[in-house]
Order: C-alpha cells, then sequence, then structure tokens
C-alpha cells in the first residue's frame, strides 16, 4: 500500500534564524481507471480508499446506478491502475466530459443536477457542532496539511469521513463507501472544508443531501445552483457564525 504521507527534510525560517527540521508532506497519485477495458479517467488522489474513490466516480457520473451493476474491480497501487468490469457488457465510454474545477483536474462527464425535496431540520448550532467534529477527524491534514476532508453525517454525529488532495475526490470516496456499505446518503449533511463549486452541488444532488456545509465560501454559480437544486447551502462556518445562501428555512430562518 503506499503512503498517504511522505516525510520530507526542508529548511524553516523562524524567529531563532533558519533551521533543518523534517516535515510530512501529502502523497498523490495518478490513477488510472479502465472500464470494461476502455481507459475512462486519470484522476490525481490522495492514495487512501481507492476502492471507495472508484464506485462513488462511477455513480456520480452516471456510468453505474448501484453497486450491484460492479461484476469486477481490481486496484494496482503499484502500477497506478484500476480495472472494473460492468455486469453491462455493452457499455461505451461518454462522449461529453467537462474538466472539474476543482485542484485534481479530474474529469467530469454528467452535468445534470436533480433537485432534492427533503423535510431536513437543522439548527445553527448543531451545524457548528458538526463542524467542530470534522476538524477532529481531520488526520491527514493535522499530519502533512495540503488535504480537504469531508464528511457526510446526520444531525447528531458523522458517519463518513473522506481526505484527499481534491475536493470532489473526498465526495465520490463518501459517496462510494455508501454504496460499499449500504449507507443512504439521502436527508444528510456534507461538511467540506474547502470551497463550494457548482461541480460540488451536483454531487450532492446525486446523493439527494439537502444541506452542504463548509467553512469557507461557495461560488456564485454553486448559490444559484443551489436555488435551483432545492440544496441549503452553508458557508464560512467558523468561530460560532455561520452564512446561509439559500433556501434558510432549514435552519430555521424564514
Amino acid at each position: 500500500m503506499k503512503s498517504v504521507a511522505a516525510e520530507i527534510v526542508c529548511n524553516r525560517f523562524s524567529d531563532e534564524g533558519w533551521v533543518k527540521t523534517s516535515v510530512h508532506v501529502p502523497s498523490e497519485m495518478n490513477l488510472t481507471i479502465y472500464v470494461n477495458g476502455q481507459e475512462l479517467v486519470n484522476v490525481l488522489c490522495t492514495p487512501l480508499k481507492l476502492n471507495c474513490l472508484i464506485i462513488g466516480y462511477l455513480y456520480a457520473e452516471g456510468i453505474i446506478s448501484g453497486i450491484g451493476e460492479v461484476a469486477m474491480m481490481r486496484v494496482c497501487e503499484d502500477d497506478s491502475l484500476a480495472h472494473v468490469r460492468l455486469s453491462n457488457p455493452g457499455f461505451k465510454l461518454p462522449t461529453v466530459r467537462t474538466l472539474a474545477s476543482g485542484c485534481t483536474g479530474g474529469g467530469v462527464f454528467k452535468t445534470e443536477g436533480q433537485r432534492v425535496d427533503s423535510n431536513l431540520v437543522v439548527t445553527p448550532m448543531e451545524v457548528l457542532l458538526l463542524m467542530e467534529q470534522l476538524q477532529e477527524k481531520m488526520e491527514l491534514y493535522r499530519l502533512s496539511g495540503g488535504v480537504h476532508t469531508s464528511a457526510l453525517s446526520d444531525t447528531g454525529k458523522l458517519l463518513v469521513v473522506a481526505e484527499d488532495i481534491g475536493r470532489h475526490n473526498t465526495l465520490n470516496k463518501i459517496q462510494g463507501e455508501c454504496l460499499l456499505g449500504g449507507v443512504s446518503t439521502r436527508d444528510k449533511l456534507l461538511l467540506i472544508t474547502g470551497r463550494i463549486s457548482s461541480e460540488m452541488l451536483i454531487k450532492a444532488a446525486k446523493m439527494q443531501v439537502p444541506i452542504v456545509v463548509s467553512r469557507h465560501a461557495p461560488t456564485e454559480s454553486a448559490i444559484l445552483l443551489a436555488h435551483d437544486l432545492g440544496i441549503t447551502l452553508v458557508g464560512h462556518v467558523r468561530g460560532g457564525r455561520l452564512l446561509v445562501y439559500s433556501h434558510p428555512v432549514r435552519l430555521g430562518c424564514s
């Protein structure tokens, strides 16, 4: 198994001047995913929960509609290759590909979102406490920095946590782990450490998640899309404060 973080020597400057020190930095790999013998996509990712990443990616892009459509999956970390065989032998590669805005540069094939209808209601304090829980679970970030952390939660606890150099990868890992473990994502919250783009909202809609929360800001496109998709978008969650950009009724604000 590849290491998720590498130890390197660098030069640190402080009030005491220069000193050599060793630090950890996040590892990354270029994973090539083949489906039914056809090269589908290259994904820059952290070598962690790769099986979840692959399944989540295939589901998010509409290539599979459930785990039952995967007949076989083999991941070779040493060669940075993943081979997936679907139960449908007539699979053809998608023809439309959009470059994601995430820092990993992965391909996004599916661009339509499904509207989310949910009666889920949470309090601002519950959101703040969940974000504190997420910060406590950021193990790789505390070791090396340079990664994003996301989580699926109910109103009281975190259910699935994923870390990766790419924001999109964290959501795909969460989706994949839920499919593999039989965990429903419907009527849950997504907590994200990075900014929220429109592609992230499309993934949330695919999961039927009605509330998306981040420590940082959403893009304008994400806010507009959240209104259309029926998703409550919450940003700048820190220091006992938060901003709600869409559908505030789910947080008790009319």
